[in-house]
């Protein structure tokens, strides 16, 4: 892997290449070859950039209004679960005091208790309330490069634990039991992908993908008329080719990777996959995992706690769940690849 000067700089940069890489890699791979062009929407959202790719133009009635649609969808998300403004709901519910009821949207709530599933069948490897960490650690929206102290991620890890949380859905309001701060970076654009998928599906749309910063969701066939080819990229900055190539026609994928960033401290370098069990960084060779499911929602929050899991228990859970899932490791100089039987039917 090669590193630059700056860590601030080398975290930005890695996320801005990966989804380049991910662009070029679908356009590549799913390249025309019908006489009518697809039809593709892009634009900026939850600090990367969405992109629709609709395999025929004439399955859309307005291009304008299905595009003003699709941005008023994300503005709707970003202003719910966006801890980088100040108003959303997230961020009230963050500020409100413990012990009241505090009233949130349905889709909120739905978010939440998907999160909690994950955390509850991860043996605690996820946890979108490690909000405060990853603040602390220089992940949010304050980065930073510097370790924190030991007494410093204790007291934090006292605020960690969606147990602290109660949930009244027939009123839609949660209870903090506890002075918890909530963080959905890790499952937020994997439901805004499914929401956008969703939106299409009302509309008859029934051959396209959906892509939010290399979470994808996508149904139906390509421009050449085949299933969908989704590359797995090598977990090291300027890679090579693919690992593997992945043929979906209704299904949704998301990557979690500690390689790209992070930030260095005395030749020792700190990932933003936080173990919400202990408050640090992972530290093991688990370096990039994959998870095909058909809720993308599910599919992030599976690949960022198998990520923190480490290679040998993020392979058991894994195949205990049936989740299809494809695990890098970078064993020394060697790669590595672990697979669930589930992933198999994908793989070309």
């Amino acid at each position: 892997m090669t590193l630059v000067d700056n860590p601030l700089h080398n975290r930005r940069q890695g996320q801005h290449m990966l989804l380049a890489f991910f662009v070029g890699a679908v356009l590549l791979l799913n390249g025309c070859g019908q006489s009518e062009l697809p039809l593709q929407l892009a634009g900026p959202t939850m600090g990367t950039s969405y992109h629709v790719t609709i395999t025929r133009q004439d399955t859309v009635a307005d291009t304008d209004i299905l595009r003003s649609d699709i941005e008023t969808r994300l503005e709707q998300i970003n202003a719910s679960m966006s801890t980088y403004r100040e108003n959303s709901e997230i961020s009230r519910f963050n500020r409100a005091a413990s012990g009241e009821w505090h009233s949130v949207s349905a889709e909120f709530i739905q978010v939440f208790l998907v999160a909690r599933s994950v955390t509850d069948a991860s043996e605690g490897a996820y946890d979108v309330s490690i909000a405060p960490l990853v603040d602390l650690w220089g992940f949010g929206p304050q980065m930073g490069d510097t370790v924190p102290d030991d007494d410093a991620i204790a007291r934090l890890l006292e605020q960690v634990g969606e147990q602290q949380v109660e949930v009244d859905e027939q009123g839609m309001r949660l209870l903090k039991t506890g002075a918890l701060q909530l963080d959905f970076s890790s499952i937020a654009k994997g439901y805004a992908v499914d929401q956008l998928a969703e939106l299409l599906n009302r509309r008859g749309i029934t051959d396209y993908m959906v892509e939010i910063g290399g979470e994808v969701r996508v149904l139906g066939v390509n421009p050449r008329g085949e299933a969908w080819r989704i590359a797995i990229e090598q977990p090291r900055i300027g890679g090579g080719a693919p690992l593997a190539i992945l043929a979906l026609s209704s299904a949704g994928i998301a990557t979690s990777g500690n390689y790209r960033n992070f930030f260095e401290v005395d030749g020792v370098q700190y990932s933003h996959s936080l173990d919400p069990r202990t408050g640090w960084p992972v530290q093991h060779e688990l370096v990039s995992v994959t998870v095909v499911h058909p809720q993308v929602t599910l599919a992030d929050a599976w690949a960022t706690a198998l990520t923190v899991l480490g290679p040998e228990h993020a392979l058991r859970i894994a195949t205990q769940q049936g989740l299809a899932a494809y695990l890098v490791i970078a064993a020394g100089t060697e790669i590595v690849v672990r697979k669930t039987p589930a992933i198999e039917h994908y793989l070309q």
